[in-house]
């Protein structure tokens, strides 16, 4: 059965073609600025025809978001395509899961649920390197143990370019050396080194906090960038999140 998952986020929508539980393709359009229906089917509907995406080959469409302003508006452009109804997945969908929180958001719902699925028998830590950076984690019997929630990389990085007068746009790569000498340099080691900093002392704490060591997943826009640069994480998965919507909606 083939299936169109579509993950609404504050920066980006991304949308996977599953075949089954398998995402054969996956594709990302902005968010912002916020388009309208018109401009969503058409700019669907040339990445359909880029990918060669037949839509009646289409059976079933889970949209999951994060942004209610646009839910609707993807709602509308997918009827159009599909003349079907899409299957909207949130924190109130059940799962084996059990998410203990009413105010969750949907994307880290889909996180606990692709990790709870894909790797039982052990704690789990999900961390999602979005708009924001949240580390979830949930136990071997699909019970949320908890989520921190901080500053996405990206985020902070606009955020001190756009509050300084002097400090440049970079790219977001490993420096040479921590301590740098030049401003981008400088720059690079606060964004890499200090995020990473962050990333293992959540790590860290949490294990110690559930008296385990967690199996980690990381996930997200630049997760590829720190994967390589830790030992604490063991697996880098850019589709969990669409996983864990895929198996959200397949329940309904």
């Amino acid at each position: 059965m083939q299936s169109i998952i579509i993950n609404i986020g504050n920066t980006n929508i991304r949308f996977g073609l599953f075949n089954d539980e398998k995402c054969e393709i996956s594709w990302v359009l902005n968010t912002k600025p916020y388009k309208t229906t018109d401009e969503l089917y058409m700019s669907i509907l040339m990445l359909y025809q880029t990918y060669a995406i037949e839509v009646k080959n289409i059976e079933r469409i889970i949209i999951g978001s994060v942004v209610p302003q646009l839910t609707k508006v993807v709602e509308v452009a997918i009827q159009k395509i599909h003349q079907k109804s899409p299957t909207i997945v949130d924190r109130n969908t059940k799962s084996e899961v059990i998410p203990k929180s009413k105010q969750m958001g949907t994307d880290i719902y889909a996180n606990l649920v692709a990790a709870h699925c894909l790797y039982p028998d052990r704690k789990k830590i999900i961390l999602d390197f979005g708009t924001a950076l949240t580390a979830s984690c949930i136990d071997e019997n699909g019970e949320t143990l908890g989520v921190i929630i901080a500053p996405g990389i990206i985020t902070a990085l606009n955020s001190l370019i756009r509050q300084t007068a002097q400090l440049p746009e970079i790219e977001l790569v490993q420096p040479q050396s921590v301590l740098g000498l030049d401003t981008v340099t400088c720059m690079q080691s606060g964004m890499i080194y200090g995020y990473l900093g962050m990333v293992e002392g959540f790590i860290s704490r949490i294990n110690s906090e559930v008296n385990d060591r967690c199996f980690v997943i990381a996930t997200g826009g630049v997760a590829h960038i720190y994967t390589p640069l830790t030992d604490r994480i063991n697996i880098s998965d850019r589709l969990h999140t669409l996983k864990g919507l895929y198996y959200l909606g397949r329940g309904k």
